[in-house]
């Protein structure tokens, strides 16, 4: 008996080890920015720019040189890693720098700029791309535009949207490959 005992032990001893549990896996970090509804509205912020028309068809042939191009807007650049590979790695830069951009042109139009001719459809646009960026940067307060000299206002509106048209098209580029 105590033969039968050591060999069953011995033979125990022979069997591979049970295996370890499975780990539980571990869930990937789940980016909250939905880019296909960023695409969408993206694409549209796009197509209504495009219809807004300038009360002075003058200001659709100005060229104007900057004089100081740093009280402008935020633009993408190539340091804001916006291209498609690092966007499928890290896109936090973009979001933050999209966001910024978002927030200086929603503040415009909501300025005196915009007082004789607001553009309700393009804030409420702005506002919704917003709120989907800002579910990852978190909620900004908005800054006041300073007040600029009525006879400037259509200048500064038309300098606005031009800049507008080009960041939205570019916005809708980054969106548009995240969410494919």
């Amino acid at each position: 008996m105590a033969l039968s005992l050591c060999l069953c032990l011995c033979l125990l001893l022979l069997l591979p080890p049970p295996a370890a549990p499975a780990p539980a896996p571990v869930p990937a970090l789940v980016s909250r920015t939905d880019w296909a509804a960023c695409r969408i509205l993206s694409r549209e912020l796009s197509r209504l720019l495009a219809t807004v028309t300038e009360p002075h068809p003058v200001l659709e042939e100005m060229q104007l040189s900057e004089e100081d191009p740093q009280n402008w807007p935020p633009r993408i650049r190539c340091s804001d890693a916006c291209d498609p590979p690092t966007l499928d790695t890290n896109n936090t830069r973009c979001l933050h720098r999209i966001h910024q951009a978002l927030q200086h042109y929603r503040d415009l139009l909501g300025s005196d700029i915009f007082r004789d001719q607001p553009q309700p459809r393009l804030e409420t646009m702005m506002d919704q791309l917003l709120e989907l960026v800002q579910q990852k940067h978190g909620h900004h307060p908005r800054h006041p535009v300073a007040p600029s000299d009525h006879w400037s206002h259509q200048l500064l509106r038309h300098l606005a949207l031009k800049r507008l048209r080009s960041f939205a098209a570019v916005m809708s580029r980054v969106f548009t490959h995240s969410a494919s």
